[in-house]
């Protein structure tokens, strides 16, 4: 078994799509959703795309182990953004579970952020990873999304402007994160703008900012609740037609998210657990699954 570095290149890229394509779909059969094996090429791609940005930002988070006859079967990406270290994937085939791939990529990934003094995990419905992560040392805060069609007539209207945003926000952005999850996303906050649509608020009643996709809300953060409820409000009607909204990584303390999912009549439903050291759950903040 050969522990090594993810390399900056679309072969490495494609490596851990396979790998996690493979861990993720038997871990939605586990949770009774069906297996989510048909990856449209701008998924791929945007994936792709994450992977090579890890990369290069924090090579010594990123480690993929190979086996000489059975090839990959584990993989690790992981970052630190000054004193926030997150875990962004681990993912382990099936049947290489249970034998110790996954507590060796995320003991690596974790002496990449030995330094950091806050830690932030986004784990999905899955008995193994939460035992691993609770063995590492972080607190389990069980979890919740948001999904169905957006019943608009149920919201509130605005209460106050919200506008589409740009590169030109990105200090604003790092600013409440600092506040948030005590630390800048920084240079992931370029990743995120060449897949997702922004919308800002940043006025005399605060900042904050809302990545989504489609009908996804991709990360949330806010220097107050009426500001993120702002926010949350604003990408749920501007979820296309047809689509289904989805809200995820939600604990007991975003019920500002919970009251606005209600009111669009939304479905709320257990998802996993966000995983913490030391930090309380980040508030008003909803955080992305790849950059947490």
């Amino acid at each position: 078994m050969i522990l090594r570095p993810v390399r900056d290149d679309d072969e490495d890229a494609e490596v851990v799509r396979v790998v996690a394509a493979a861990a993720f779909g038997a871990s939605r059969t586990l949770g009774g959703e069906p297996a989510d094996t048909d990856w449209p090429p701008e998924r791929t791609a945007r994936h792709h795309g994450t992977t090579r940005h890890l990369t290069r930002t924090d090579p010594g988070g990123c480690w993929v182990v190979e086996d000489e006859t059975a090839g990959p079967m584990g993989v690790v990406l992981s970052s630190r953004r000054e004193g926030t270290w997150g875990l962004s994937l681990l993912a382990v085939v099936p049947g290489a579970q249970g034998k110790g791939v996954g507590k060796a990529l995320l003991a690596r990934a974790l002496v990449h952020g030995r330094a950091c003094l806050r830690g932030i995990i986004g784990c999905p419905p899955d008995p193994v990873a939460a035992r691993t992560y609770r063995r590492a040392g972080f607190t389990l805060h069980p979890a919740m999304r948001l999904t169905g069609p957006v019943d608009a007539g149920g919201l509130k209207p605005l209460d106050g402007a919200v506008h589409e945003g740009t590169e030109r926000h990105r200090d604003m952005m790092d600013s409440v994160d600092r506040r948030t999850r005590g630390g800048a996303h920084g240079a992931d906050h370029e990743e995120l703008l060449r897949h997702h649509r922004l919308f800002v608020v940043d006025d005399l009643a605060g900042s904050g900012y809302c990545y989504t996709r489609g009908g996804t809300v991709e990360m949330l953060a806010a220097t107050s609740r009426r500001l993120a409820t702002r926010l949350l409000t604003a990408a749920l009607l501007s979820v296309p037609e047809g689509e289904t909204a989805r809200v995820h990584g939600l604990t007991a303390e975003q019920d500002w998210a919970l009251d606005v999912g209600i009111a669009a009549g939304l479905d709320i439903a257990n998802a996993g657990f966000v995983c913490l050291r030391g930090m309380r759950p980040p508030a008003p903040y909803i955080p992305s699954g790849t950059f947490p």
